[in-house]
């Protein structure tokens, strides 16, 4: 595995449900249904380097882009995988060449492990705080992975809210669906 860091002052992006605009920073829900790189229980935020890949990973396969509100995040982190570097360096784990498999399919149709869950475990049991990877859905956009209990040591994750326009709470929320 080859590491990066993304230096204080770094803006990542993220298009976040309405209903969940008052947790910007909660990983709650990925670890409610699992993630690319996160199991069930592991809380995990997903950031985006851009606007549009943010916008975009929001979609998804959708054609309609629903409903969100966008947010800029800026960040400190060090220990990141970088699956950008995949196919440099000493040769990676044979099992890393596989985190481009369909692992809503693996879990959800074939009740399979995703082979990036295993992935997200290994970078856990290093110490790592996430992983940097290349979006799925926009050719030219990276995502990262942030285990939100790796927190430590120099990182941080702050949501850029100098206004105070996002909400405080789900109160607004109440009695809809």
């Amino acid at each position: 595995m080859i590491l990066c860091d993304l230096p204080a002052g770094t803006t990542l992006f993220r298009a976040l449900t309405p209903q969940w605009a008052s947790s910007p920073t909660s990983g709650a829900g990925a670890a409610a249904k699992g993630g690319r790189f996160n199991r069930d229980g592991i809380e995990a935020l997903y950031l985006s380097l851009d606007e549009m890949t943010a916008l975009r990973e929001y979609q998804q396969t959708s054609p309609f882009l629903p409903p969100c509100t966008m947010c800029s995040y800026a960040v400190a982190l060090q220990g990141l995988v970088d699956l950008r570097q995949l196919h440099h360096g000493a040769p990676w784990d044979d099992l890393w060449h596989d985190w481009r498999e369909d692992w809503r399919h693996l879990k959800l149709d074939q009740h399979i492990e995703p082979p990036t869950w295993v992935l997200g475990d290994m970078v856990r049991a290093h110490g790592y705080t996430g992983i940097l990877f290349p979006s799925q859905v926009c050719n030219t956009g990276f995502n990262v992975a942030v285990y939100l209990d790796r927190l430590t040591n120099g990182n941080s994750i702050t949501v850029n809210d100098p206004d105070g326009r996002l909400p405080r709470d789900q109160s607004s929320w109440v009695g809809r669906p």
